[in-house]
């Protein structure tokens, strides 16, 4: 039987980010799929550059991002100061919405100050907040809520807000307070963590080829799926073959990998959805100086949209279109295909503009829901996994809201914790 001494689950960023950091070459990753990247994978069709989803990299660490520019040869990269706005009914403003209330027609920006102010007043003020609708409700108030904050994010994570944690999104939220609203309205500061990003010529794949790099690519084996995990014995048993193991690192989703080991979990603590990703290139340019919008009305099929040809200063308008669906939704990708198009077409996006080339692709699981329940859940049996020597890593396999960039420094404070 083969023996390896790290066994790595997944050959996207996390596993990939894992790999390189290790000290030696004693080590296997194993991926299901045929090319390595993960949700970071790159697709190129009639002069179009796609990704299964618009991933834009904001580093925070910048020896990151130059370890791996140093591995990406004479690849462009892009530095991009991010233009974001927000089609409400045909009303367009500057993201985020809560700090730019002044924006809206009088009456809806009255509304929406009036209940801002009162919102830390009502009610209870010192209670809990109780889950990530109440957390809405009371720190922006019921205008700000329901005008945006609330039917945005239930299409995107297509489940009832109050089944979130209040701290669901983590940093990734842009908070703010009565102050931050009227300072706005005369000295604008729309900064969030990712106001300027970075993005290859090539598409986000040159980064996990980046990360590839430092792998040896022989300890990379493509279309071979982990099946079961003993734990007990440190054998993992795939779909070609048994491999003795003295540690797994895994990427996989959390509920999968309890379940391929065999550990007692309550598999319904973790729920999640599942995301429709349109890429649609067109024949002629359409708006400029825009990155994303979103759109939380509900007669809207799509959540947010993003324009590759403003990224690349293209003259075809390029665009990814995202949707969101509960996880046991069944997808009819055609029909929906059909209604996007119908539906740019009635918010001004497109006009009389001609298809020319897409890809679709179901991200399942997409965004998982963080609540109180699925976070003990994590903590018991991850613990337990671990200290049989399997180690769940990155979004999935942590089961969290993080970035990228994220998934990299975690693989590395593990490998560093392996103490080799």
């Amino acid at each position: 039987m083969e023996s390896v001494q790290t066994l790595i689950v997944g050959a996207g960023v996390s596993g990939l980010a894992t790999a390189a950091a290790l000290p030696t070459r004693d080590y296997l990753v194993l991926e299901a799929d045929r090319e390595i990247g993960g949700y970071c994978k790159t697709v190129k069709r009639d002069g179009f550059v796609w990704d299964y989803s618009g991933h834009f990299f904001h580093f925070k660490h910048p020896d990151i991002e130059a370890w791996l520019r140093a591995r990406m040869g004479d690849q462009e990269i892009r530095v991009v100061a991010k233009k974001t706005f927000i089609d409400l009914d045909g009303h367009t403003i500057d993201f985020p919405f809560q700090k730019n209330i002044h924006q809206l027609p009088k009456q809806d920006f009255i509304d929406c100050l009036y209940d801002l102010y009162f919102a830390r007043t009502a009610g209870d003020a010192q209670a809990p907040e109780t889950d990530f609708k109440d957390m809405l409700y009371r720190r922006f108030g019921r205008s700000i809520a329901e005008r945006f904050l609330i039917p945005y994010n239930e299409k995107l994570y297509a489940c009832d807000l109050a089944t979130l944690d209040r701290d669901a999104m983590g940093r990734f939220f842009p908070h703010a307070d009565l102050t931050d609203v009227i300072r706005n309205m005369k000295v604008a500061d729309n900064a969030s963590y990712n106001s300027t990003f970075t993005y290859p010529a090539g598409g986000a794949i040159e980064y996990v080829k980046a990360l590839a790099s430092a792998v040896d690519p022989s300890r990379i084996a493509l279309e071979e799926a982990i099946v079961s995990i003993d734990v007990d014995h440190h054998i993992a048993h795939t779909s070609k073959r048994a491999i003795r193991y003295e540690r797994i690192v895994s990427s996989a989703p959390f509920p999968k990998l309890a379940a391929m080991t065999g550990a007692p979990h309550d598999a319904a603590a973790f729920t999640w959805n599942k995301v429709l990703v349109f890429n649609l290139g067109f024949d002629r340019k359409g708006k400029r100086d825009t990155h994303w919008v979103y759109y939380p009305s509900r007669d809207v099929s799509f959540y947010r949209i993003g324009y590759y040809d403003n990224i690349f200063d293209a003259d075809r308008l390029s665009l990814y279109v995202e949707l969101g669906f509960a996880r046991d939704a069944v997808v009819d990708v055609d029909a929906m295909r059909a209604r996007v198009l119908a539906d740019l077409k009635r918010v001004g996006v497109i006009d009389d503009h001609q298809l020319v080339a897409h890809h679709s692709v179901v991200m399942d699981p997409a965004y998982v829901h963080i609540n109180r329940r699925s976070m003990a859940e994590h903590a018991r049996v991850s613990g337990e996994l671990r200290a049989k020597g399997v180690h769940p890593i990155g979004r999935y396999g942590g089961w969290t809201y993080c970035s990228i960039e994220d998934n990299i420094v975690e693989a590395r404070a593990l490998v560093a914790a392996f103490g080799e």
